[in-house]
């Protein structure tokens, strides 16, 4: 009799499965496929390269979400032009503080990519296996194919060949897509141009949205927490360009104003205090119960001052301090500006 083959639960290997959950703590998840999506003009190629630097250096992601897993990235820009990306990626990095140079981000510069073909499907599986990324970028889908992406069995197939490229060699699998004009009053996912298959195939996915004059993030995720409208801005140092997130509203306040943030300090020093092992960003936001973005500006600052490090597992009190309250102040500006505020 011709069966498929079973195994227990119990048995089945766990040799394949990523230590750590995140690719980009609450941003990505590891060895995660899936669409970073939004209307045109809010900033999608922007967040993609973020992503891009932040995985190929290390450095937090907007200067927030902790990179959990660093390696290699390929990046396919199908819309703008090589230089167009180099400079945007030289003002990530610029904002960053990382190192243009040496940053480990490789550009497919072939002018037509077409995933709906065989040859070129075999170009991208062996360029890949060339390679060997942690994170492989496709901007934007529409650029990819010549198919009906309202015909679910047609975009089920290049989706398909994406996933199988993720499962083969391990590797994070993102693309950016456009949603449909003037669809903020749906769901970000259900915005989506195209078929439902593009929402249901993603591991994790980014949503941008314009709310009048504020930029916006949501996050999507099919095995951890999702947050809604993280505010984001295009800030200008000079001639770089790099997203970052925005002020929190007055309902929060930020980690180093006056009004709230030493409290807010205080509360996950004392919290990490009474942890004996590191702990994620998700973890101790639960603990908390802050917003994420609250969270991560807080431990940046916490860092800054050596009042907690952070390893692979997470972030934790650090103990070779004799009085750690004495750093709970927040710091008074930059540079010692006065506003107190603190730019991590």
């Amino acid at each position: 009799m011709n069966q498929l083959p079973v195994q227990r639960a119990s048995e089945l290997s766990i040799d394949s499965a990523p230590l750590s959950q995140w690719l980009i703590e609450g941003l990505w998840s590891d060895q995660a496929v899936g669409i970073l999506g939004g209307e045109p003009k809010c900033c999608k190629s922007f967040l993609a390269l973020d992503l891009a630097v932040s995985v190929a250096s290390g450095a937090p992601c907007l200067r927030r979400f902790a990179v959990q897993r660093t390696g290699p990235v390929l990046l396919f820009p199908a819309e703008d032009s090589l230089a167009v990306v180099r400079r945007r990626l030289e003002g990530i990095c610029s904002a960053a503080g990382v190192g243009f140079q040496s940053l480990p981000v490789e550009v497919i510069t072939t002018p037509t990519l077409r995933l709906d073909t065989p040859t070129d499907r075999e170009r991208l599986t062996n360029t890949v296996q060339a390679r060997q990324p942690r994170l492989l970028i496709l901007d934007p889908l529409i650029r990819l194919h010549r198919l009906d992406e309202n015909d679910a069995s047609q975009i089920a197939a290049l989706l398909s060949y994406l996933r199988q490229l993720q499962r083969a060699f391990q590797v994070a699998v993102l693309v950016v897509h456009h949603a449909r004009k003037d669809a903020n009053a749906t769901r970000p996912g259900q915005a989506l141009r195209g078929s439902s298959e593009l929402h249901g195939w993603g591991d994790s996915n980014l949503y941008m949205r314009r709310r009048g004059p504020q930029l916006t993030l949501s996050t999507e995720h099919r095995a951890a927490a999702s947050q809604d409208h993280i505010p984001l801005q295009l800030t200008q140092a000079g001639s770089a360009l790099a997203l970052s997130v925005a002020a929190q509203d007055s309902s929060i306040p930020e980690p180093g104003s006056e009004s709230g943030g030493r409290q807010t300090l205080q509360r996950i020093q004392q919290i990490l205090a009474g942890l004996d092992q590191p702990v994620t960003v998700q973890q101790l936001r639960k603990l908390c119960g802050l917003r994420t973005t609250t969270v991560c500006s807080c431990l940046a600052q916490l860092a800054d001052n050596g009042v907690v490090t952070r390893d692979s597992r997470g972030y934790q009190l650090n103990r070779s301090l004799q009085s750690p309250a004495v750093s709970l102040s927040p710091p008074i500006g930059p540079q010692g500006n006065g506003n107190g505020k603190h730019s991590p």
